[in-house]
């Protein structure tokens, strides 16, 4: 928002430099975002007047001119025709410089001295005219500077208006500001206007066909308007402002609406069919031309301002080509409304024509202030082009905005907010000098009913908030909060995560973030089974897209798109984890089932590309050694993992179930190939998914304390001929379950099928470790214990030692 400091003079009085006018107004809310001194860009031009005024000698289109500064008299040659005896003009003398770095000179020109210039309005660069000398005022002081009298010297504060605060985008709005920063008075425009002739009743009317789009239309009919260039004082003011003059009807509009925040627009009356107005949403896919010349396609719900046959208008947004102000122009229908603010956003949006009135309209404007704009904009535009305002207004306003809010504020809730004692005295003068009414309920409370401009106020906090920007936060005395220190809570999940990202991490995975939000696709491309719990989605109401249509019920799916994007940029090496969580549908009114989990995926090469490790494949092994680790540190009772599940999306031969007693607490294996297909992905992947919430509320902190054994180990090597199908830990669990007090530790160190080995049978290579707290091991106590755990595994399983 743009705000010309002479401009702002106008209205209320500005006693202090612009630097601490912007400073202030910044302290109290309005963040001036620059500062920029304007000045005319010509020097050494006064005020002069026509003395006497003859023909040249020797050029019939050239005049001999004698002008006076009231001091000295100076012989001017000029071309132009629209000069008379008497003129008050603006005189460059010799050594001015004007726009273009033109240097005026003393000259001769067909035999005659001209010791100046006479200069037009674009010679000047403060207007287009450049068909003859600018005339001035004949009040102006003869010999004075001409940018001091004509008031050319400005500041322009370029201020950042937040979006709540839509009083402030008008020249009005900053100077009520100012006033109440300041303790200055704030003098409002004139917007008194005299009407003469027909009653505006008689000429049109205006129908609301769609009020909760539009709840308040406004319109006055001036005849006799004669189009032009505005007066210079009202160029000035928008030129300051960025806006471009057009002619004196749309530059009052223009100015209105920045001087008061109220967008209006003039209509040619005489290409209104039937004369009147009609206010109702497009129909869909009806076209329409705007002013800036572009055809538009409007959707069905676009507020639209028509005539009796045809929009004229997109409300609120632009006015249309075929009712624009033309040279010609005699009559026109002056138009001042109140618009729904959600749909103007939604219309300027979709259309992308984000003008100056939606950008106030879309904020809110003041509802009751549409009479006053539109009798000040009557009023100037009579003024500028000598028209006639019709008698009466046409004011529909079929749906009531509700303005007068009375909010309650407790002066101890301000205090205690702030954390300072500010008199309740104060307090009041602060609310009633941004025009607020106040009134006493009892002790220590008021009630506050805010003017209609302020839309933005409608809680006591809004109120406080108002009081302590004009109090001043400079005011408020800095100190330190209190701070109580107290012992952290320890959270068993929060601790679980680290450990996991330590151990991941450590393992060379990086972790990703995904969305919980998935295609309602990817239950049939992981293959889930019908009667899968993971098949019940939790539908996103208002989804951003189809691929984002449900909430995730498994994390596998997030990570196998992830490997696809890497995938597709040329990755294939990947090793990543998550954790988060999935959501399983309930019952009809039921919130869904929320399950912490975490998921890794590894694919591609082992280790990165290296000379000594460069064809190492990443494998289920590899994968599983992870998760042996995370139950290891972790302290889970118990682990095991175990084949024979059923899980669709994994190769039933690569796979397996991880176990903590006979609880299960996820998987991991190698996505089978037809999901691989169908993600059109190249495998070997692996994956696994734990349930964190059983993983944290089985984490045990503390680790059991065993001393270092003061006598050796002693260890026996079997090779066991088994059952292909068989595990490895039905030997461990046969191992452990003959209770043997000598027996320490039983690893596998080689499986082994092939030649030499039956058909359906293989080789798995154990060995067994014993040992004694008290005392070193013999031979024969060794070879006892050892016997005895043989005999039962080969008892148990049908096999025998190679």
């Amino acid at each position: 928002m743009l705000v010309s400091l002479n401009w702002l003079r106008d209205y209320v009085d500005v006693d202090v430099p612009a630097t601490e006018l912007a400073e202030r107004l910044t302290m109290a809310g309005l963040e001036v975002d620059a500062l920029n001194e304007k000045g005319p860009d010509f020097r050494g031009v006064r005020v002069a007047r026509i003395l006497s005024l003859k023909p040249h000698s020797n050029a019939d289109h050239l005049s001999l001119c004698e002008v006076t500064t009231g001091e000295s008299t100076y012989p001017v040659v000029c071309g132009a025709r629209n000069i008379r005896v008497g003129d008050t003009v603006p005189l460059a003398l010799v050594g001015a410089t004007l726009p273009g770095d033109l240097v005026i000179r003393s000259s001769r020109i067909r035999d005659e001295v001209s010791e100046g210039m006479l200069c037009s309005e674009e010679e000047l660069g403060i207007g287009t005219s450049a068909s003859g000398i600018m005339i001035l005022p004949s009040d102006l002081p003869l010999g004075s500077e001409l940018g001091d009298v004509l008031n050319l010297r400005d500041a322009v504060l370029d201020i950042g208006v937040t979006p709540n605060r839509a009083d402030c985008l008008s020249v009005i709005g900053v100077a009520r500001e100012w006033a109440a920063i300041a303790g200055k008075e704030l003098r409002y425009p004139a917007t008194d206007v005299i009407e003469n002739g027909e009653d505006i009743r008689e000429i049109t009317s205006v129908s609301i066909l769609d009020s909760d789009l539009c709840p308040r239309y406004t319109a006055r009919i001036i005849k006799n308007v004669r189009i032009g260039p505005s007066p210079l004082w009202i160029r000035q003011r928008l030129e300051a402002v960025g806006l471009r003059p057009i002619n004196n009807i749309v530059d009052v509009t223009n100015f209105v609406m920045m001087e008061l925040g109220q967008p209006l627009h003039a209509f040619d009356f005489r290409f209104l069919e039937e004369g009147r107005i009609v206010v109702r949403r497009s129909r869909e896919s009806e076209r329409f031309i705007s002013l800036d010349g572009k055809e538009r396609t409007l959707r069905a719900d676009t507020l639209l301002i028509c005539d009796g046959v045809k929009p004229v208008a997109i409300g609120g947004v632009m006015g249309g080509l075929n009712s624009e102000i033309q040279p010609d122009t005699e009559v026109i229908l002056l138009e001042s409304a109140y618009f729904n603010p959600s749909s103007i956003r939604k219309t300027s949006r979709e259309l992308a024509m984000g003008t100056d009135a939606a950008f106030r309209f879309e904020r809110g404007i003041d509802p009751e202030g549409v009479i006053r704009a539109l009798n000040r904009a009557a009023r100037l535009i009579a003024e500028v082009s000598g028209g006639t305002l019709c008698q009466g207004v046409i004011d529909q306003y079929p749906q009531k905005i509700r303005t007068a809010r009375r909010v309650p504020l407790r002066i101890r809730r301000v205090n205690d907010i702030l954390g300072i004692a500010v008199p309740a005295e104060e307090i009041i003068r602060t609310l009633e000098s941004l025009e607020m009414a106040v009134e006493s309920v009892d002790e220590g409370r008021i009630a506050v009913t805010p003017p209609t401009c302020r839309v933005d106020i409608t809680r006591e906090i809004d109120l406080i908030e108002e009081i302590i920007r004009l109090y001043g936060y400079d005011r408020v005395p800095a100190t330190l909060p209190g701070v109580s220190v107290i012992a952290g809570v320890s959270d068993g999940k929060r601790s679980v995560e680290g450990r996991l990202r330590e151990i991941m991490t450590g393992a060379g995975y990086t972790e990703v973030i995904n969305y919980s939000f998935i295609s309602p696709n990817a239950v049939d491309q992981l293959g889930l089974g019908e009667a899968d719990e993971r098949r019940s989605h939790v539908l996103i109401r208002n989804p951003l897209t189809e691929e984002q249509a449900v909430l995730r019920t498994t994390i596998i799916y997030s990570l196998l798109l992830n490997a696809k994007r890497n995938a597709d940029c040329g990755s294939f090496d990947l090793k990543i984890f998550e954790t988060g969580k999935t959501f399983i549908r309930c019952g009809e009114g039921e919130l869904p089932r929320e399950q912490n989990r975490m998921a890794c995926l590894i694919t591609g090469r082992r280790y990165e590309d290296r000379w000594h490790s460069r064809d190492l494949r990443a494998d289920f092994y590899d994968l599983k050694g992870c998760i042996e680790s995370i139950l290891d540190v972790l302290r889970i009772p118990s682990p095991s993992f175990r084949s024979g599940i059923h899980e669709t999306m994994l190769h039933p031969g690569i796979s397996c179930g991880v176990y903590s007693g006979e609880e299960k607490v996820g998987f991991l294996g190698e996505i089978h190939p037809d999901l691989l297909i169908r993600l059109d992905l190249t495998g070997p992947i692996l994956v696994c998914e734990l349930d964190l919430d059983f993983l944290a509320a089985h984490f045990h902190a503390k680790a059991p304390f065993r001393s270092i054994p003061r006598f050796p180990s002693s260890s026996r090597d079997v090779a066991f001929l088994i059952r292909r199908e068989m595990e490895a830990r039905d030997v461990f669990r046969l191992a452990e379950d003959s209770h043997e007090e000598l027996l320490e530790k039983v690893q596998i160190f080689d499986v082994y099928e092939g030649a030499s080995i039956p058909a359906g049978m293989k080789s798995v290579g154990v060995r067994f470790s014993y040992r004694c707290a008290d005392r070193t091991l013999t031979d024969d106590e060794v070879n006892e214990a050892h016997a005895r755990i043989v005999h039962a595994v080969v008892n148990a399983t049908g096999g025998s030692i190679r």
